[in-house]
C-alpha cells in the first residue's frame, strides 16, 4: 500500500468514524495509531513515537492563549455585552429599511472582537435579536438567518479561536493571523449589510412578515401597518448609548491594540483582556459568584477538549508526514494541473462538502496537514490560505445536515412556531455571500491584508 493510498483511506476512515458519533479527537489518535502500526509493524514503536508527538503538540507556551481567551469571552458573554452591542447598533440603525438586520451584524462583529466563538454570539443573540425583530414584524426566517450568518464572523474577526487553532497547527504567528482576520471580517461584514438592505428592498416578502402572526401583541407588522422605520424606537439617550459603547470599545482597544501595537504578546494579551473583562463583570455587578465558577468550568472544558484535539492533530500529521502522504499529494497535483487557481478551488470545494457532514475543527485537523505541502510548493502565503480555510470552513455552520450554529439558535428558540428548516432557509442567503466573499479573497488574495486595501 502507498502512502497516498494509506493517507486517503485514513481521511475516509476518521470522517466515517466522526459521522458514526465518535469524538474527532478519538478518531484522529486511533487511526493515527493504525497508520503507524501498519507502516512498520510494530505497535510499541506506533505508541512511542505517538507518545512523543502528543508531548510535543503541547510543550508550547502559545497554548497559554487558549484558555484565556475562552475565559474572557465566557464572562463577557455573561456579561450581558452581547445585549449592549445590539442596542447601540439597534439606536443607530433601527430607522433604515432592515435596519434591526444591520444592527444585528454590527453588533455580532463587536461582539465577536471580545469573544472569538461563533456558537456563543449564535447562542446570545437568538435571545436578543430574534424576540425584538419578531415584534417588530421581520419575518421569522430572516430573523434568525440574520442572526446564524452573522455568528460565523466570531470565528473570523480576532480573536479567534478557530484562527488560533490554525496558527499553532501551521506554525504560523497568532498575532499575524488575528491581524489578517481583520480586513475580511469587516468585508464580510460589508457584504452582509448590503445583502441586507438589497433583500429588503427587493424580496421584501422574505425580509419583512407579512402575516402578521409573529409581530407585536396589537397586530401590528411590516406586512400590515408601518414599516420598521416608522416604528418609534426604546427610549434611551445618547449618554445611555454611549456608556454602552465605552466599555466595548476599551476592551477591543486594549486586546487588539496591545497586540498591533507590539505591547504584549498573544498571550499576555489574552491575561490582560481576561482581567479587563473580569474587572468589568465585577463593576457591573453582572457576574455572581455562581456564574464566576460556571465560567472557570466551562473553560477548563473547552480548553480540555480543544488541547486533546491538537494533540490528536499533532499525531494525525505525524503519521502522515511518515508514510510519505504530503509529499506524494504534492507530486500528484503538480503532475495533474500546474494552474495554481484549479488547485485552491478543488480545495475549497472538497472543504465546502466536508462542511456538510463534519465541524469545523474536525475539517481544519483533516484537510490543513494534507494541503498545506502543497499550497507551500506553489509559494502561497499561508496566511491567506488560513483565512480561506476558516471561511471555507465555517459556511459548514450554516449548511444542512450539521450546521451546528442552526442547531444551537433552535436549541435556543423560545418559539416553536420557527422550525429547524426555517434556520436553515433564513441561513441560506448569508452562505451564498459567505461562498461570494471566498471568491473575492480567492482573485485578489492582498484584500486579506487590510493595510493593502488603499494601495
Amino acid at each position: 500500500m502507498t502512502g497516498l493510498e494509506l493517507g486517503l483511506i485514513s481521511v475516509g476512515v476518521i470522517v466515517a468514524l466522526i459521522y458514526a458519533g465518535m469524538h474527532v479527537a478519538v478518531a484522529l489518535s486511533l487511526v493515527s495509531f493504525a497508520s503507524v502500526w501498519i507502516q512498520n509493524g510494530d505497535p510499541v514503536l506506533a505508541a512511542k513515537l505517538l507518545t512523543l508527538a502528543a508531548a510535543d503538540g503541547v510543550a508550547d507556551q502559545t497554548f497559554a492563549v487558549i484558555p484565556l481567551f475562552v475565559m474572557m469571552g465566557l464572562i463577557m458573554s455573561a456579561s450581558d455585552v452581547g445585549r449592549d452591542a445590539y442596542d447601540v447598533g439597534d439606536f443607530f440603525l433601527r430607522r433604515i429599511r432592515g435596519g434591526l438586520g444591520l444592527a444585528t451584524v454590527g453588533s455580532n462583529a463587536v461582539f465577536a472582537a471580545v469573544t472569538g466563538v461563533s456558537i456563543a454570539s449564535a447562542a446570545v443573540f437568538t435571545r436578543v435579536a430574534v424576540p425584538e425583530m419578531l415584534r417588530l414584524g421581520y419575518s421569522p426566517r430572516f430573523a434568525v438567518g440574520t442572526v446564524a450568518g452573522s455568528s460565523v464572523l466570531g470565528m473570523l474577526i480576532p480573536p479567534s479561536i478557530l484562527l488560533i487553532i490554525f496558527a499553532i497547527l501551521t506554525e504560523q504567528s497568532i498575532g499575524l493571523m488575528f491581524f489578517a482576520g481583520i480586513g475580511p471580517g469587516i468585508l464580510l461584514s460589508g457584504v452582509y449589510c448590503l445583502g441586507i438592505v438589497a433583500m429588503a428592498y427587493l424580496i421584501p416578502s422574505f425580509v419583512f412578515d407579512q402575516t402578521g402572526r409573529f409581530a407585536t401583541p396589537d397586530g401590528t407588522s411590516v406586512g400590515t401597518g408601518p414599516l420598521p422605520q416608522d416604528l418609534s424606537p426604546p427610549d434611551r439617550s445618547m449618554g445611555e448609548i454611549l456608556a454602552k459603547s465605552l466599555p466595548l470599545i476599551g476592551l477591543i482597544t486594549i486586546v487588539l491594540g496591545g497586540i498591533y501595537g507590539g505591547v504584549f504578546t498573544p498571550t499576555e494579551a489574552g491575561a490582560v483582556g481576561t482581567l479587563a473583562a473580569l474587572i468589568l463583570a465585577v463593576a457591573r455587578r453582572k457576574l455572581s459568584l455562581a456564574d464566576f465558577w460556571g465560567v472557570l468550568k466551562e473553560t477548563g472544558h473547552l480548553t480540555a477538549a480543544v488541547c486533546f484535539l491538537v494533540i490528536a492533530a499533532t499525531m494525525y500529521t505525524r503519521s502522515l508526514g511518515l508514510a510519505g502522504v504530503p509529499v506524494e499529494i504534492g507530486a500528484l497535483v503538480q503532475t495533474a494541473t500546474d494552474d495554481f487557481l484549479m488547485v485552491i478551488l478543488i480545495y475549497i470545494l472538497v472543504i465546502l462538502f466536508l462542511g456538510t457532514i463534519i465541524d469545523s475543527v474536525s475539517i481544519i485537523l483533516i484537510m490543513v496537514p494534507l494541503f498545506l505541502p502543497v499550497m507551500n510548493s506553489f509559494g502561497a502565503d499561508p496566511i491567506w490560505f488560513g483565512i480561506i480555510t476558516v471561511i471555507a470552513v465555517e459556511v459548514g455552520l450554516l449548511t444542512p445536515p450539521l450546521g451546528m450554529a442552526c442547531f444551537v439558535i433552535k436549541g435556543c428558540l423560545e418559539d416553536d412556531r420557527i422550525t429547524l428548516g426555517d434556520v436553515f432557509l433564513g441561513a441560506a442567503p448569508f452562505a451564498l455571500m459567505m461562498v461570494f466573499v471566498l471568491a473575492l479573497l480567492t482573485a485578489w488574495p492582498d484584500l486579506v491584508y487590510i493595510d493593502r486595501w488603499f494601495g
